[in-house]
């Protein structure tokens, strides 16, 4: 080699190196937005661009916070060290007035894309702790939802989304409530393989509610202490609800007792529960030890929904269903096409299933 290629390799070397090293930013560079106790969460997410990550201290922040840029992290420092709690109450925000923590919020047309909030606490909000609404590959992962009005962490009109390894606990309604839709009427909608896994869920209403949403995956995750665990929740709209898969979760002693509301009568023992669902897979799940007289307990309950949708075609198998009561499998339904197989259990309704 030449005394001038090796000169001219020593340039390219130095330019890459260059590259990998602490070179001034480019235009698309990510930003990591620090915030403290006392800063504003919202500021730094309105001044964040796509790709950047907001990183919250350990404390505690009293605000909504709302998020309608796409590719944005939002991350605690754990949700033990990092909690969001209500801040003002004549906040000049929709968020705020809603009463939820946070908001991420697109339209149908530009929904906001690739978000992910993670690692912190959302407690005390009148409304939902997180609320998710026109949204596409959202992910929610290492969330304490605690104590909130109405859900904890809730999603409409949104696909693709991740939910995983969060708490949801003491929540007024569903501890984490998917839904195609809350305030119109509307067939159900493809959720395009939303998945719900390793999540924990005890002390609300109902842990888990899937409404009128089709291509769900719900698996791994722990439900007690609730009035019910899940709701797979359809409708006489089309397309009908259902499509999902219901795998390896553990459900017991889902036992508290919640009043009637003008939808549901009360809730007390409910297993996992599918009222006008098609074509849903249970399988593998471990469910023991939920009790109640209502008219939707028992471990695994197929109940004709409350305005005449039946369940068809679903598969319930291979599961695990004990000392639930007043039965471990019921078919309270008048469907056709649902199938009961090589489930481990003791009591059914109408006798045989077992």
């Amino acid at each position: 080699m030449t005394t001038r290629q090796i000169a001219h390799l020593a340039c390219a070397v130095a330019v890459v190196a260059t590259g990998l090293g602490a070179a001034a930013p480019t235009a698309h560079s990510r930003t990591a937005h620090r915030v403290k106790p006392g800063e504003s969460i919202q500021k730094a997410v309105d001044a964040a661009k796509p790709g950047d990550t907001i990183v919250l201290s350990p404390g505690t922040y009293r605000e909504s916070v709302r998020i309608t840029t796409s590719g944005l992290t939002l991350r605690g420092s754990g949700l033990s060290r990092t909690v969001i709690v209500p801040g003002d109450t004549a906040a000049d925000d929709a968020c705020a007035k809603a009463g939820h923590g946070i908001c991420v919020t697109g339209t149908e047309s530009r929904p906001v894309q690739g978000v992910t909030v993670r690692s912190l606490t959302l407690t005390g909000f009148t409304g939902n702790g997180l609320w998710a609404s026109g949204t596409d590959r959202l992910t929610v992962r290492g969330v304490l939802a605690d104590k909130n009005g109405k859900w904890g962490i809730a999603q409409e009109r949104s696909v693709r989304g991740v939910f995983s390894h969060n708490i949801a606990r003491n929540n007024g309604d569903a501890g984490m409530f998917l839904a195609n839709t809350v305030d119109t009427e509307h067939g159900a909608t493809d959720a395009e393989g939303t998945v719900i896994t390793h999540n924990s869920l005890s002390g609300n209403r109902i842990g888990l509610t899937v409404r009128r949403l089709r291509n769900v995956t719900v698996d791994h995750n722990d439900a007690t202490g609730n009035c019910a665990a899940v709701f797979v929740v359809g409708d006489e709209s089309t397309p009908r609800a259902g499509a999902m898969t219901l795998r390896r979760n553990n459900i017991h002693a889902n036992n508290k007792y919640c009043p009637k509301t003008p939808r549901l009568p009360f809730l007390q023992g409910s297993g996992i529960v599918l009222t006008g669902a098609e074509e849903t897979v249970v399988e593998k799940n471990r469910v023991v030890g939920n009790v109640g007289t209502s008219p939707l307990s028992g471990g695994i309950v197929l109940f004709k929904s409350f305005v005449g949708a039946l369940n068809e075609q679903n598969a319930i198998r291979d599961n695990v269903v004990m000392s639930n009561s007043p039965a471990d499998l019921a078919n309270r339904d008048t469907g056709r096409g649902n199938t009961f197989t090589r489930n481990t259990c003791t009591l059914s309704e109408p006798a045989g299933l077992c």
